[in-house]
């Protein structure tokens, strides 16, 4: 029996319209949280829907979710109304985007459009000012650490069970600090955190993405949210039309005051970052499997380490790790996962 769900029937039937309410699941995600469709009917008699949350207080905490969604809304950002919450029992009734993930919908064709749409809307998100109840928490540098840490901790020790030396624990120290150096030197913004393909909606009423998943934002690197978006865990393209649209970027957040720097700065800074996140989302998704039960992450990894391999080939003081990832971690990969090098992740490259 599912107490929580019994619970979270109940309080969505305390609201107008609702009171007859079935909640169908929807798509959850990596987290401990849930969601669910509640259907129900306007005073007048209108069919209307909402997407309940279910996000247990033990694991979730929903303030910085409540918060950052009335202060971006505020200021123009497509985020859910928060139309009830239950903050101690952990129960959000928010306005439904959809089910029409922008991943579904990019092809050749129309990624132009929705990536043009979606950096469109991330600059937006990336000037929102400081504000409401609930300060930013910075993307500082323990932070950074204990996020590239869980590549080693639950990627290379756990799933592939390598036994590191001390002289690779060593060199993964200095890339980190080289990372970590190129992040902490770049212009700070509002972050998303999570600014990909599965967190935006396409709604029928307007180009502009509906935004979720934004709890975990912070202050921190302007190219990060770009690099989620742009090399995506769970979508590649050829690097040659994704430069074209980071260069729109660059255009786009100079315009805005963002910051002062030529495309090659830019360039390296996005690079870097992203070394930065896909480290730490291959250790998330090989946590998501060893700790959460959850295996549908692992077709993910070779993609987001390959993302690695690229990145690390072109610059001199990441050599000795580019060879150890090429040698050691990616034949580890392919021979725990049943893959092949041919194919780097179970989606397209475009």
């Amino acid at each position: 029996m599912d107490i929580r769900l019994e619970k979270l029937t109940t309080w969505v039937h305390r609201h107008p319209g609702f009171d007859r309410a079935h909640l169908t699941p929807v798509s959850g995600d990596a987290s401990f949280r849930r969601y669910f469709r509640a259907k129900g009917k306007s005073g007048a008699g209108k069919g209307m829907t909402a997407i309940v949350m279910d996000a247990p207080p033990d694991h979730e905490n929903c303030h910085p979710f409540v918060a950052l969604a009335r202060h971006w809304r505020l200021h123009g950002i497509s985020v859910p109304e928060v139309y009830a919450e239950d903050l101690e029992q952990g129960f959000l009734l928010l306005e439904d985007f959809g089910d029409r993930l922008m991943l579904g919908r990019l092809n050749g064709v129309t990624a132009d459009e929705l990536y043009s749409e979606a950096m469109a809307e991330l600059v937006r998100i990336q000037q929102v000012p400081v504000g409401g109840d609930y300060p930013l928490p910075s993307y500082d540098e323990a932070l950074l650490d204990r996020e590239m840490n869980l590549f080693p901790d639950w990627l290379l020790e756990g799933l592939l069970q390598m036994e590191l030396a001390d002289g690779e624990r060593c060199m993964l120290e200095t890339t980190f600090a080289f990372l970590k150096e190129s992040a902490l030197a770049q212009p700070r913004v509002p972050v998303h955190r999570d600014y990909h393909s599965r967190n935006l909606l396409v709604r029928p009423d307007t180009p502009v993405p509906g935004v979720i998943d934004f709890q975990d934002a912070v202050e921190g690197p302007i190219t990060y949210d770009i690099v989620s978006l742009l090399k995506d865990c769970y979508i590649e393209w050829a690097p040659a039309r994704r430069n074209g649209w980071l260069e729109d970027f660059r255009i786009l957040t100079r315009e805005a005051g963002l910051h002062q720097a030529d495309s090659d700065t830019f360039r390296q800074w996005f690079e870097l970052m992203g070394m930065q996140r896909h480290l730490k989302a291959a250790g998330i998704f090989a946590r998501l499997y060893l700790r959460d039960g959850k295996s549908g992450y692992l077709a993910d990894i070779p993609r987001t380490v390959n993302y690695l391999v690229e990145a690390s080939r072109p610059l001199p003081a990441l050599r000795h790790f580019h060879q150890w990832l090429t040698d050691e971690v990616v034949p580890a990969i392919h021979h725990k996962l049943g893959t092949s090098p041919a194919t780097p992740g179970a989606g397209p490259r475009l």
